[in-house]
This record gives C-alpha cells, structure tokens and sequence, in this order.
C-alpha cells in the first residue's frame, strides 16, 4: 500500500512544504556551483569485503615478491644464453624449402601462402 494514502492532511502539508524547501536548496545550489545536480535514491555500490585469509595470501606473496627483488645483487650481471647458430647446410636445405613452397604458390596464382 502507498505510504502517501495512509498520512493525514497535516502530514501531507508538511511534506509539501519540505519538498518546496528541498527543490530551493536544490535550485540554490545549482546556481551557486553553476551546473546541474543530479540527487540518487539508488544505494551505492558495496565492495566487496575480503576474507582475513585472502588478505594474508595476498600479503605473503607481495613480501615474497619484494624480497626476490631486494635479494638480487645488480653488480653481477646474469650470463645471457648463446644463441643457436644454424649450420650454412640447414640454411640451404630451408631456403630450398622456401623457395619450392613459393613456386607452388605461384602455380596456384596466390600472392600468400
């Protein structure tokens, strides 16, 4: 049932007259701030609330994270790995490859494979 209904005549008076005072204040301080105020009945969005055990797991891996990073030396330099050299044999046999492939593309009148 509608709350309205079941006021009586004064209390419908005076809930007039608050929403006259409501829709001054309003008009006020649109005109004091210069642009238009939108008012929201909508409830805010609640976060989300994380467990204590969530938050430790959280904590132990950034103080992990952190001491990896503080633990290293940066005066010593780490070995970087040799890169594979391909024999000039392979590079013949792949470019032989290629070039077959690129031929029957051709033959098929494609511009990609």
């Amino acid at each position: 049932m509608n709350i309205i209904l079941r006021l009586s005549s004064a209390q419908l008076r005076h809930a007039a007259e608050l929403q006259e005072k409501i829709e001054s204040l309003h008009s006020e301080l649109t005109r004091l701030v210069g642009g238009v105020i939108t008012t929201s009945t909508a409830e805010p969005k609640r976060r989300r609330k994380m467990s204590a055990a969530a938050r430790a797991k959280i904590a132990a891996g950034q103080r992990a994270r952190w001491a990896k990073v503080k633990g290293k030396t940066l005066s010593v330099k780490p070995v970087k790995k040799a890169k594979g050299k391909v024999s000039a044999a392979a590079r013949a046999k792949m470019a032989a490859a290629a070039k077959k492939r690129w031929a029957k593309a051709k033959a098929a009148g494609k511009s990609r494979l």
